[in-house]
C-alpha cells in the first residue's frame, strides 16, 4: 500500500528563516484547516530502563504548548512515561499528517514545567478531564471497566461542592527542548524532502541553527 505524494511547493531552507517553531506551528495550523482530527496529536517515544537493558516505548499524546523553547505535554508524573522520563529525561516526538504528506520529528532533553505553568493549563481543562485526572492512577492495573467507572463516581462526589478542582500533586507538564528537529515532506518517486535543524542546547536564536538537507 503506497501513496503518491507531491503537488505542493517543495520544502525549502528559506521556510526556516525564522526558526523551527514558526514552521511547525504553521504546519499544525494547516492541518487544522484541512480538517484533520487532532492535528496536535504526536507520538512520544521514551526509554524504559529494565534489567535486560533499555527498551523503547511510544504512545500518542497531545501537544498542549509550543514555543521557541520547545513542545509541552501533560500527564500523570507517576505514569509509565512519567517514570521513564524521571529515569532518563530524554525523548523523541513525531507529528504526522499523512493526508498532507508531512511529518516533523523532534528529539531532546525533557524536564518538568514550573508548577504555575501547570496550574494555568489545568484551569483551561474541562471539568470532566480534571475529574478523570484525579480518578485515574495512570498506567496502573484495574480490575474492570466497572471499577474504573466507580473511581470516577467517587471523585465526582468528592468534588461535587468544589468550584475549582485543584491540580493533583502528581500531575503536570513536561517540556521537550529539541536538540534536533527534522521536517519531512513526501515527494513523487519517494524522493522526499528532509531538512534537519540542529540546535545548541538552550539556544532559541534562529541564526544559530544548523540546517542540513538529508537524502530520503
Amino acid at each position: 500500500m503506497r501513496a503518491e505524494y507531491g503537488g505542493d511547493p517543495d520544502l525549502d531552507e528559506s521556510w526556516l528563516a525564522d526558526g523551527w517553531e514558526p514552521l511547525l506551528r504553521s504546519w499544525i495550523e494547516q492541518a487544522t484547516r484541512a480538517g484533520i482530527a487532532e492535528p496536535n496529536a504526536m507520538v512520544l517515544a521514551t526509554v524504559e530502563l529494565t534489567d535486560d537493558g533499555p527498551r523503547p516505548t511510544s504512545r500518542t499524546v497531545l501537544c498542549k504548548g509550543l514555543s521557541p523553547e520547545g513542545v509541552t505535554f501533560y500527564t500523570n508524573y507517576g505514569s509509565a512515561k512519567g517514570n521513564q522520563l524521571a529515569s532518563l529525561p530524554f525523548a523523541a516526538i513525531t507529528f504526522a499528517w499523512p493526508a498532507l504528506g508531512r511529518q516533523v520529528n523532534l528529539r531532546g532533553p525533557v524536564r518538568q514545567v514550573a508548577r504555575e505553568v501547570t496550574e494555568v493549563y489545568w484551569r483551561s481543562r474541562p471539568r470532566n478531564s480534571q475529574l478523570g485526572a484525579w480518578a485515574s492512577q495512570q498506567s496502573q492495573p484495574v480490575g474492570s471497566r466497572g471499577d474504573l467507572d466507580r473511581l470516577l463516581d467517587e471523585v465526582t462526589t468528592r468534588f461535587d461542592d468544589v468550584d475549582q478542582i485543584p491540580v493533583p500533586a502528581n500531575w503536570g507538564g513536561f517540556l521537550l527542548r529539541p536538540e534536533q528537529v527534522e521536517f519531512w515532506q513526501g515527494r513523487r518517486s519517494r524522493m522526499h524532502n528532509r531538512i534537519r535543524v540542529s540546535l545548541e542546547p538552550g539556544c532559541t536564536d534562529p541564526a544559530a541553527m544548523k540546517l542540513d538537507r538529508l537524502q530520503p
